[in-house]
């Protein structure tokens, strides 16, 4: 393998067609496509300040590694990542890509991050602003997640989650084949539309979580106060630790707390209409 250290790249596709190369201590300057169409590149304590600046990398590894805004839609059509200890302050990172892997990385700009991505593999990332992030993605597993972006993980499928804070708005949107454990999710209509959605251990804000849901299922879960007008016309299995605020017109299932605060049936509850609900004797 060549390696390249203390060295500036700048301009169009400065690296183009490169294979087995590491580069150490390098800068990609302003311009366009620094590394495009390579194999087999590591980049340790590198900086990326152009645009696209890792398209169709097949076999890479990234380690302390820093993204400048400039570097926005860095790393697009690569496939076989591995990413460690870096910092990205770009949008719209990673997408269209198989088997990638990141341990302790940041992100200060997570816009539209992480979209349609086969096989993602997280231990330990932060994600700081941005909207829609994991949108698409699929057998995604996730240790260690602290987020404040928008609309997370909507569209997604086959994902586990462990561990995480999550705070946001309509999260969990349309997925299917998702379990979280041990995790904290503040953030209004959580997800909506979803199928197969399992929470074990989890706190729950937000007003009108977890409605429209098919078979969704929880275990050992507690509601903040706001978590209020839960369940609407969902078929669900709710173990609820605690009280929950108000529960409301669920189409079937059964949904037992230690205190309801109110239960709502009305004329707009969907068939079947047989949901037990009942408080814990």
């Amino acid at each position: 393998m060549k390696t390249i250290k203390d060295k500036s790249f700048g301009g169009e596709r400065p690296l183009f067609e490169s294979h087995n190369l590491r580069l150490e201590s390098v800068t990609i300057t302003e311009g366009e496509s620094g590394l495009k169409e390579c194999s087999n590149i590591e980049c340790d304590n590198c900086r990326f300040e152009g645009k696209y600046p890792l398209w169709h990398v097949d076999y890479s590894r990234i380690t302390r590694c820093y993204f400048a805004p400039g570097s926005r839609s860095a790393v697009w059509y690569s496939d076989d990542m591995e990413m460690s200890d870096t910092v990205i302050d770009a949008p719209k990172l990673f997408r269209e890509m198989k088997n990638l892997t990141l341990r302790n990385v940041t992100i200060n700009d997570a816009d539209e991050t992480f979209w349609r991505i086969d096989g993602l593999h997280i231990t330990g990332l932060t994600l700081i602003d941005g909207t829609y992030p994991f949108m698409f993605s699929r057998n995604i597993e996730i240790d260690g997640l602290v987020s404040d972006s928008k609309y997370v993980f909507q569209y997604v499928k086959d994902v586990v989650i462990r561990n995480a804070k999550i705070t946001t708005k309509d999260a969990f949107w349309e997925t299917e084949n998702v379990t979280v454990y041990d995790s904290e999710i503040d953030g209004e209509y959580l997800g909506w539309h979803s199928k197969n959605l399992r929470l074990v251990n989890c706190h729950i804000k937000g007003t009108q979580p977890l409605c429209y849901c098919d078979d969704l299922v929880l275990e050992n879960c507690t509601f903040g106060d706001d978590a209020d007008l839960a369940f609407e016309y969902s078929t669900v299995e709710a173990d609820i630790v605690g009280r929950i605020h108000s529960v409301k017109n669920p189409s079937s299932g059964i949904i037992v707390a230690d205190e309801i605060g109110e239960i709502i049936l009305d004329d707009n509850i969907k068939a079947p209409a047989d949901c037990l609900i009942r408080e814990r004797m």
